[in-house]
């Protein structure tokens, strides 16, 4: 690298309150909450905005998000950290579960995992990836997540998570 070659990148990252996210989210059902926030009309959380991901589906059981990723994503070998596409398959498959939810329910997730396929560089391109709920009961909800590349189609990474499913109760859960 010669020397007049800048190596030095900067990001500034701007986001809203997730108390103020989470309080709107608890005043509607699952589902007018994320299509509220894949409309615009809800401010996305921190991680979104942070990592650099956006919601562009949202279906009773199942939702979509789509990341570029880009040099501000590597990892000290050269290539997109894992957990980037970890954080990917989480939001899906949480948001997922999250569209079933009544008014006054709340998730968490209490096992994620993850299969990375191929690696994800800057060329890779846009990523796509789709969640959606296979298991639905009273207190534990199951969801799988795919992450694809826009471009080539190629899946990169597959992941399943277990999700509880409780009532707020005023008190934080």
């Amino acid at each position: 690298m010669s020397d007049d070659t800048p190596t030095t990148r900067r990001r500034e990252t701007v986001w809203e309150d997730p108390r103020a996210i989470g309080a709107t989210a608890a005043e509607m059902t699952g589902l007018d909450f994320m299509r509220a926030l894949r409309d615009g009309k809800v401010p996305a959380p921190p991680i979104a905005v942070t990592v650099g991901f956006d919601l562009t589906e949202a279906e009773e059981g199942r939702t979509a998000f789509t990341c570029t990723p880009g040099e501000h994503h590597y990892n000290l070998i050269g290539s997109v950290h894992g957990g980037l596409v970890a954080t990917l398959i989480d939001s899906a498959t949480g948001t997922a579960v999250h569209t079933t939810l009544a008014k006054g329910e709340l998730y968490g997730t209490v096992n994620l995992s993850v299969d990375m396929l191929r690696p994800v560089t800057d060329k890779t391109g846009t990523l796509i990836t789709e969640g959606e709920v296979v298991h639905r009961g009273r207190n534990i909800a199951i969801a799988t997540a795919e992450t694809k590349g826009e471009q080539d189609g190629k899946v990169y990474a597959r992941g399943q998570a277990t999700c509880f499913i409780y009532k707020v109760d005023g008190r934080g859960g």
